[in-house]
């Protein structure tokens, strides 16, 4: 996207969240359609668990709808909302962590009255035998990725999934750029060890 293309983009943004914090409920559904499935993308990255993750989306909008008055602008729209879903999911590991609860892997896309939000990003055609070695592996990296800590998690994946910025992983979950680098050092390292164990040394090279 061209510096032209986004800065238009920005600005369609930020009439169409101008619009919606005066009432104007069809600029918000607007939004939602632009966001929906990026948030749900990354919230079922952080809970693995189709139906919760919906719910954590879902929840996330209405949280960001309802606080719609109080927003102004100090940071993008777009790293807000990351920041209201990424609180509730990490609330939800939480949570799941203190009831024992098992996670879901997410191996068939989600179904929904808009229809399908697929939680796995588009892969290249492969033959049959790299295909099943391939979700084998992420497989793999899923589990190991829910072996990560609340704090190590997010930001894993926001920037290595996402492809959000240091700047803008630290607006969304509040915290300084040293420890959002410092995260994504402990993240990958833990990682990277989780599958060396469980797949073997050098078996997933992680930068």
């Amino acid at each position: 996207m061209t510096a032209r293309a986004a800065a238009t983009e920005d600005t369609s943004v930020a009439e169409l969240v101008e619009k919606a914090r005066q009432g104007d409920k069809r600029a918000f559904g607007s939004l939602v359609e632009l966001y929906k499935d990026k948030i749900y993308s990354y919230v079922s990255r952080m809970l693995q668990d189709p139906s919760e993750a919906q719910d954590v989306t879902q929840e996330a909008f209405v949280r960001a709808y309802e606080a719609l008055p109080s927003f102004r602008g100090a940071s993008s729209f777009r790293t807000w909302l990351y920041r209201i879903a990424s609180n509730l999911a990490i609330d939800s590991v939480r949570g799941r962590k203190r009831r024992g609860r098992n996670a879901i892997s997410l191996d068939q896309p989600l179904d929904t009255e808009e229809g399908e939000l697929a939680p796995q990003l588009p892969e290249e055609s492969r033959g049959p035998a790299e295909e099943a070695l391939s979700q084998e592996l992420q497989q793999e990296v899923q589990e190991a990725i829910l072996e990560l800590s609340p704090k190590l998690r997010p930001v894993l994946i926001l920037y290595d999934l996402q492809g959000m910025s240091y700047r803008e992983i630290a607006q969304t979950l509040g915290c300084p750029l040293g420890t959002v680098k410092s995260r994504l050092f402990n993240a990958r390292n833990q990682l990277k060890d989780i599958l060396e164990e469980r797949l073997g040394p050098e078996s997933f090279p992680i930068a």
